[in-house]
């Protein structure tokens, strides 16, 4: 892991945040990601969005949006899907990627809730990191999308495209997160990951990033 640069002040990262962000505004609006638009339609409940970010794991956005529907249609709750038959969460959650052991582990993931947190999902990284199939990033989803708490979540995209920037220099995403909670402003945390996702799908794309209209490329 290596130190930013220099250049790469935090009034200088606030204006790369602040510049994605434009660039994606109308997309963040009309076609939000899944666990924005989970965290907007039940007012942040960090329960689904624990449960939404586990099913996210090797899975598109839609993929995931229209899986996390069907189930909390069925069960909205950590009672009734720890109660629930595990090929009928398997039926609900198909395709997302993995969906018969992930079918396992939110059933888990329901009775641990309820049975160890009554049915209060911790708000603390270091229970979060307690639960089955729950890391730094998916922990870190459950602070910002759940319970609106200023942390960084470090998927593929905010760790490609910091990388892609020289703002880091990183080979995991958990050393990306370490060097971005080090030199961003804590008031650019919470957008960071949604800004970056949207960023990510529509413009740094893995393979054939679109850098002619990108605003970043003169960075």
């Amino acid at each position: 892991m290596r130190t930013v640069t220099e250049l790469h002040s935090p009034q200088s990262l606030h204006r790369i945040i602040r510049d994605a962000a434009k660039a994606v505004e109308r997309a963040r609006r009309e076609d939000p990601t899944a666990l924005k638009e989970i965290s907007d339609s039940t007012n942040g409940d960090p329960f689904r969005v624990l449960i939404s970010t586990v099913l996210s794991h090797r899975t598109k956005d839609p993929t995931t949006a229209a899986a996390s529907s069907r189930l909390f249609a069925r069960y909205p709750d950590a009672r009734r899907l720890s109660e629930a038959n595990t090929r009928t969460i398997s039926r609900l959650i198909k395709p997302v990627g993995f969906y018969r052991t992930k079918a396992k582990t939110v059933k888990r993931l329901a009775k641990i809730i309820l049975g160890e947190y009554k049915g209060e999902v911790p708000d603390d990284m270091e229970e979060l990191l307690k639960l089955p199939s729950v890391g730094r990033k998916t922990a870190n989803c459950v602070l910002v999308y759940g319970f609106k708490r200023p942390a960084i979540p470090v998927d593929t995209h905010v760790h490609r495209i910091f990388n892609r920037l020289g703002v880091v220099k990183t080979e995991t995403p958990e050393d990306t997160e370490m060097e971005l909670v080090r030199v961003v402003d804590r008031r650019d945390w919470l957008p960071l990951n949604d800004v970056f996702v949207k960023f990510g799908q529509r413009v740094c794309k893995p393979i054939g990033p679109k850098c002619p209209i990108c605003p970043l490329s003169d960075r």
